[in-house]
């Protein structure tokens, strides 16, 4: 699934930025907040955040794939697009998370 989308995301793009790691990331970030946010609102149990954060964000998400392409960049010279893969991927991942459990309250709470 991961592959899937990167490929069909980067393929949109004429740009040395990663653009479908960080689709995925975003992705699975913004699922796992929901995911907390409806257990935390009791709309889902704690083996249901585990069985789909892990298998489903898990599978979906990739730090690895993340560290590797921001270490390409910068050794290519692209430091710019290395700097703003850091910043956007965790700002942007971290922000839909809060996002998905804001939801999760908002739908649930």
């Amino acid at each position: 699934m991961r592959y899937l989308t990167d490929r069909a995301v980067q393929s949109r793009h004429d740009s040395v930025f990663p653009w479908g790691t960080f689709t995925v990331n975003v992705t699975g970030s913004l699922i796992l907040g929901l995911l907390t946010g409806a257990v935390t609102e009791g709309a889902a149990g704690p083996g249901l955040q585990l069985f789909l954060g892990t298998g489903l964000c898990g599978a979906l998400t990739t730090y690895s794939t993340f560290s590797y392409e921001t270490l390409r960049l910068a050794g290519t010279g692209a430091l710019g697009y290395a700097a703003a893969n850091v910043v956007a991927s965790t700002a942007t991942a971290l922000g839909a998370a809060f996002a998905g459990a804001a939801l999760a309250g908002a739908v649930w709470g």
